[in-house]
């Protein structure tokens, strides 16, 4: 029984290291935002769920590919970085692209949020599939 719960604390030192780095990108990811995220989803704000929720998703989806294919928690900390850096460079380019983008979030605007997730995931898809090399 005990071979099975051989790799537990290897784990545990992954989930907990690939939590963190995602706490990490949610604080940054709302501290550059101009518009309040969870102020925002508090009062009902559609846009900012969702566009939150694509960057988060974003995010997730290439740092489960660093867990998979990394040789070390050094190494799967390092790579969780750049797919975070990866991501606020993806937002800071849209941002610079529509200037109006967060004003259209914090009026709701469905299809802003929208395009903002969906550029966040297709970003995480592009650097989870580059991450493998």
């Amino acid at each position: 029984m005990t071979h099975l719960l051989a790799n537990l604390p290897l784990f545990l030192a992954y989930a907990t290291t690939a939590i963190v780095l995602m706490g990490i990108f949610v604080l940054i990811y709302t501290f550059l935002t101009p518009h309040k995220e969870f102020t925002l989803i508090k009062q009902g704000n559609v846009a900012a769920s969702i566009s939150l929720s694509g960057a988060i998703l974003g995010f997730v989806l290439a740092l489960s590919s660093v867990v998979r294919y990394s040789i070390s928690l050094m190494d799967m900390a390092v790579w969780g970085v750049v797919a975070l850096l990866v991501q606020v460079v993806a937002y800071l380019c849209v941002r610079l692209l529509m200037p109006t983008l967060s004003q259209g979030i914090e009026n709701n605007n469905i299809s802003k949020g929208i395009l903002l997730a969906t550029i966040a995931v297709s970003f995480g898809l592009i650097n989870a599939a580059c991450m493998v090399y």
